[in-house]
């Protein structure tokens, strides 16, 4: 099984024997995590910031599930009432509150496929685990959240920001065999 998180969308699917059995996509990835960032800190701290500084709290001190031992960050941008520059100070675990409801689409379209997933596939899926791949399932703690909201171990990939690049890659060096396996799906 491979979740693939990226800007746009969450791709999931589960793939046996060079096809995909169950499969989903979902437009919820990296993008709306980073629009529910900038709109906390709009709504607790008044305070307008842009598209690449959500993503730089995201991953500066962004994480799936609340921890012990916050980070803390300073974050710059303009106020709502005053129109003049700002600081305001952010916690990890006000961020994992931000991002919630972004989270819990991604899990819940890993849960449908999971139940699409014919049971002997499934005991595979629990043996090997998950893989999860793309930029926004570098997030910290995200396979532990996936573990806890589905009982299944996942993994990140190695390189999980550019594995998508590379595997596709690798399929077009080795075009002729991946043809005769689309082909004879139509």
């Amino acid at each position: 099984m491979v979740v693939d998180i990226g800007g746009g969308t969450t791709d999931v699917a589960v793939i046996s024997l060079g096809g995909i059995v169950a499969s989903t996509s979902v437009k919820c990835a990296g993008n709306k995590i980073d629009h529910a960032i900038a709109d906390f800190i709009k709504k607790t701290f008044n305070l307008a910031v842009g598209d690449r500084t959500a993503e730089d709290i995201k991953v500066r001190i962004g994480s799936a599930v609340n921890m012990d031992d916050e980070l803390l960050l300073t974050i710059k941008g303009r106020d709502y009432v005053t129109g003049l520059p700002r600081t305001a100070q952010v916690t990890t675990n006000e961020i994992v509150k931000a991002i919630d409801r972004e989270l819990r689409e991604i899990i819940r379209a890993i849960k449908d496929v999971l139940q699409e997933t014919p049971p002997e596939l499934a005991a595979d899926i629990i043996d090997q685990g998950i893989i999860m791949t793309g930029g926004s399932s570098q997030l910290r703690n995200f396979p532990d959240l996936v573990f806890r909201r589905t009982g299944v171990k996942a993994v990140l990939a190695d390189d999980a920001l550019y594995c998508v690049a590379k595997g596709t890659g690798i399929a077009l060096e080795h075009l002729d065999t991946y043809k005769k396996s689309i082909l004879s799906k139509r």
